[in-house]
């Protein structure tokens, strides 16, 4: 199985080709061949059904936020009549009709994948979606109660006419255009209704089998809605808005209030995509399209249910016979107590020695969490300071930051008010953070805090002692049950006096401060790396570099592992999502290979090795930063080495089995098409995980 639209390589020499944009793919068609290997996981026999039903939800909530930010943004470009070309040799205008072309295959077979596939799959094990139509007399009779109950009460439906002006239609919001007949006047009037997101996307019948969309359920009831009046066809639609905030910081004298600011306005950003009933008249969608300002490739069409991300709501459903076995994280045995009432004192393990937690299958909250909870009472401890880009209700970092606050602590936390989707909880974190006496600091001018750093010092019998943790990902417990991370818990005293520099960098003023082991954004990643990939090139076939990312976007970094392939080096790159790097191009990529796991936990980390990174000796990254232009120059990152040979082998391992997997691994051709790695199934990245902690936790 492959996926996308393979370009074959002009025929021209090294020199030229190096030289070419055909070197280079497209940062948002390799975005959308992500978001396909995702959806290629909901028509895997081997994945269990509700969890095939997920990856379809996800794919949806992919494309959600790519219209709202990355399409949203290349409109931006058209509109201001911006010709820059981007490193591929594309204009904003070709990328979009690009984007449409792949998208238009892309949404139907998702559409044909939920109606042909999963729909009769799970009809087959006693979970029936429904039409209004196929229902019977009692079924129905239930639905008018569920109708008057809890639906009807928070209906508004708008009509449109010279008494009232076509009504706003907010992000993401699910809408049914009605036809309204005037039996009086003989006069035809539109009107929106919107559907409810605070109820659920599917109405659940009594059986606990069957499913019914909530549009449908309104649609049976408009002449309740319309009373006197003659409701006549109707058509669900969705429309999506540019969502992405733009805060010009040089204006801003508070960062917190521009943010909220910036929050209210998001909801009136310019309209980017129609998705409506495939029924639909001419009359009606030039309506729409009219009024929404959008051409006709800004509409996509459906034969089902609009927004499959509603299928989220399936996984609630108690079937754990259709779902992934449940994963328990394990404590690793150096953080393991024989007392359960009495944890193990996480400063003497770290000041012993290094710690490196593996998540999820290592637990997030006694590792990450207890360090923090118990620096929160230690009366050694001194002072706490932490980085938030993101967090969950759930978490109990915020209250340890609290409690360290109210017992006379000096805590600080980095809230960064500009992480995308999330700044309105930031805000929430940030304000009940500040009544408890932190001291909040709300990211910095032009730099989004993207860090995921903690410091805490502690005053024992030989002095001042510093303990850090550094991470690939957020202190969010939920996602740290979902995404693949590894983090650093460490005592290394220049590790600390680094991480010192960093913060007194973030809270007050300094120009350009030394770091001795850490590389830091926006500063030394970008030519630490650089550094790091020559000197293995200057090796030629001796040399080795395997990285492990998110995203690699970087034209100068791309030409540089371009560069290292010519000189003999093998690049094993490891890249979940988009990768502009063409891989196993004759010339001048022929030692670089490329490949993406796509599975049941999020693959999140970050890893840099280079075989003879320093003295001959290895080197081991790792940290918050991708690859991309934006982390390595518009945020605040920060990678550090991990020098502890045992750790060291840790790494090593977590990327052999990455390299070695054959069940979730895409690879990536020369021709830019995303295949499957044919072998033998038999070797799974997260289930060698799995039977790695355990065996780890004795």
């Amino acid at each position: 199985m492959s996926l996308g639209v393979s370009r074959p390589v002009v025929h021209l020499t090294p020199a030229q080709l190096a030289a070419s944009p055909e070197r280079f793919l497209n940062r948002e068609l390799s975005w959308l061949d992500f978001d396909a290997r995702v959806l290629a996981l909901a028509s895997n026999p081997d994945v269990p059904l509700l969890e095939r039903a997920k990856f379809v939800a996800i794919f949806s909530q992919n494309l959600d936020e790519f219209f709202q930010v990355r399409v949203a943004g290349l409109k931006d470009q058209v509109a201001a009549g911006l010709g820059k070309q981007t490193a591929d040799g594309r204009t904003a205008a070709q990328q979009l009709r690009e984007i449409h072309e792949r998208l238009s295959v892309l949404v139907a077979t998702a559409e044909r994948v939920f109606l042909d596939e999963l729909v009769p799959a799970l009809a087959g094990v006693g979970i029936v979606f429904s039409s209004y139509e196929e229902l019977d007399d009692d079924d129905r009779s239930y639905l008018d109660t569920v109708f008057e109950e809890r639906i009807f009460p928070v209906l508004t439906p708008l009509a449109v006419d010279p008494g009232h002006p076509f009504p706003y239609i907010s992000d993401l919001s699910l809408n049914l255009a009605v036809v309204v007949n005037d039996p009086v006047t003989g006069e035809h009037r539109f009107a929106r209704v919107k559907v409810p997101n605070l109820l659920p996307r599917f109405i659940v019948m009594p059986d606990g089998e069957r499913f019914i969309p909530l549009e449908q359920v309104i649609a049976s009831h408009l002449d309740v809605l319309f009373p006197g009046m003659e409701p006549g066809t109707h058509y669900a639609f969705r429309v999506t808005r540019n969502a992405d905030l733009t805060v010009e910081e040089e204006d801003a004298d508070d960062l917190l209030e521009t943010i909220e600011l910036e929050l209210r306005r998001r909801r009136f950003g310019r309209a980017v995509r129609l998705e409506i009933d495939s029924n639909v008249s001419e009359e009606i969608l030039e309506l729409l399209s009219e009024e929404l300002d959008l051409d006709a490739a800004d509409i996509y069409t459906f034969s089902g249910p609009i927004d499959l991300s509603g299928l989220f709501g399936l996984m609630s459903l108690e079937r754990p016979d259709l779902k992934d076995e449940p994963w328990a994280p394990i404590t690793q045995g150096r953080l393991s107590s024989t007392d359960p009432d009495e944890p193990v004192d996480i400063f003497s393990v770290v000041r012993d020695r290094d710690v490196l937690m593996h998540h999820p299958y290592e637990s997030f909250s006694t590792s990450v969490e207890e360090f923090i909870r118990q620096a929160s009472v230690d009366p050694s401890v001194l002072a706490i300071k932490l980085t938030l880009y993101r967090t969950s209700s759930d978490t109990s970092i915020i209250n340890s930051l609290v409690r360290a606050a109210e017992r006379g602590k000096q805590v600080a936390a980095l809230v960064e008010l500009k992480a995308r989707f999330d700044e309105k909880k930031n805000i929430g974190w940030a304000k009940e953070l500040e009544k408890a006496g932190v001291h909040v600091i709300y990211g910095l001018m032009g730099l989004k805090i993207h860090t995921k750093t903690t410091l805490v010092v502690r005053e024992e019998h030989d002095g001042i002692r510093r303990y850090c943790h550094i991470g690939t990902g957020n202190y969010n417990p939920k996602t740290a049950r979902l995404y693949e991370d590894v983090g650093l818990l460490t005592a290394d005293p220049a590790v600390g006096s680094d991480l010192t520099q960093l913060f007194n960098l973030l809270t007050g003023f300094a120009r350009d401060p030394e770091f001795s082991k850490l590389l830091i954004s926006p500063t030394t990643i970008r030519p630490g790396i650089a550094e790091l990939i020559a000197k293995e090139a200057a090796l030629g076939a001796e040399g080795h570099i395997v990285l492990k990312m998110n995203s690699l976007v970087d034209a100068a970094l791309i030409d540089s592992l371009y560069a290292a392939s010519q000189a003999g080096t093998r690049v094993d790159l490891i890249v979940r999502g988009i990768c502009c790097l063409r891989p196993g191009v004759p010339g001048l990529s022929e030692n670089i290979h490329v490949r993406s796991i796509v599975g049941r936990y999020l693959e999140h980390s970050r890893i840099y090795y280079f075989k003879h990174g320093a003295a001959d000796a290895p080197v081991y990254f790792i940290g918050s930063a991708d690859l991309m232009p934006r982390n390595l120059d518009r945020r605040v990152e920060a990678l550090v080495p991990v020098e502890d040979p045992l750790l060291q082998a840790r790494l090593h391992e977590i990327l052999d089995v990455n390299l070695e997997d054959d069940s979730l691994a895409w690879a990536l051709g020369s021709d830019t098409t995303w295949s499957r790695v044919l072998g033998t199934g038999q070797f799974e990245t997260h289930r060698r995980f799995e039977a790695i902690a355990l065996e780890r936790r004795v």
